[in-house]
């Protein structure tokens, strides 16, 4: 079999595992068809790998080392991966940060705090603050910035998710900033909502008992991966491919949805609620 383009493994961990990836695929005679049977990731997926432009997921670092016979070298390899491509995250979160990139719809669930790809850098930076109250003004910044570099994924044209959000309405009333920063952080999320970018819902306080009551939730989907669930706590955060375990997320996340109210009432509210603090009136309730 031919060989591809020669790939420059010196530029980072990644691409050197991407690139020793590729080499042993193609030593072994194999497409990437071929190396693919009998596990559900696509070739554009493992081509993004051997690129050193996506992360390679645990079950498929093992299946590579069982086609390819390499003594548990790309699983023993996994975590010096992950841990190079980390900037600003928590190791934790690394996993979703990368899946984000290539996700078709992400959707998510946010009963305590606005979601990061929303956040303003006055918002990500009062979180930082509140969960890291020690830390160094650069490290601060830091994570400030990496949230903000996020965000960049609804400004490119080749590729935006679909991206869905239910937000607590406590999280639109009950600010934790000062009013007039409190008016842009709700602008941005009525600007992204306005060039179609993002489709918000708010779940009123009345409704009390709903799919979701314990924690929060993010579901992405991929043209050429199987689903992930994520869900975060303090200094922790738990990611499940499982699909059938996915799949009981995804209902859930079904019908929480179905009990918020509609994307555009829930705009119109978030749009009175942003005039209010600008005009340093603290809404209560949004009916």
């Amino acid at each position: 079999m031919a060989r591809g383009k020669d790939i420059d493994g010196s530029m980072s961990v990644p691409t050197f595992y991407g690139k020793e990836l590729r080499w042993k695929r193609e030593e072994a005679g194999l497409s990437l068809d071929a190396f693919l049977k009998g596990i559900f990731y696509g070739k554009t997926y493992l081509s993004d790998i051997e690129h050193g432009v996506r992360r390679m997921p645990l079950d498929l670092a093992r299946h590579a080392d069982r086609v390819l016979g390499t003594d548990g070298f790309f699983e023993r390899n996994c975590e010096s991966v992950r841990k190079a491509r980390r900037s600003g995250h928590a190791e934790y979160f690394e996993k979703v940060l990368d899946a984000e990139k290539h996700a078709t719809t992400i959707e998510e669930w946010c009963p305590m705090l606005l979601p990061g790809l929303m956040q303003t850098p006055a918002y990500a930076r009062a979180v930082v603050l509140a969960t890291h109250p020690l830390s160094l003004d650069e490290e601060v910044e830091e994570k400030v910035s990496a949230r903000m570099t996020r965000a960049d994924l609804f400004e490119t044209d080749h590729h935006t998710p679909q991206y869905w959000v239910i937000l607590h309405e406590s999280l639109i009333t009950d600010s934790i900033l000062p009013p007039q920063e409190t008016a842009q952080q709700l602008d941005r999320i009525v600007e992204l909502a306005r060039r179609r970018r993002i489709t918000p819902q708010v779940l009123l306080r009345k409704c009390v008992a709903h799919p979701f009551m314990t924690g929060s939730a993010m579901i992405m989907t991929f043209p050429d991966a199987p689903p992930l669930f994520y869900t975060e706590a303090l200094h922790s955060g738990d990611t499940v491919d499982d699909i059938a375990l996915v799949q009981e997320y995804r209902r859930s996340y079904d019908r929480l949805r179905a009990v918020a109210l509609s994307p555009e009432a829930s705009l119109a509210m978030i749009e009175a609620a942003a005039e209010d603090f600008r005009n340093g009136k603290q809404p209560d309730r949004l009916e």
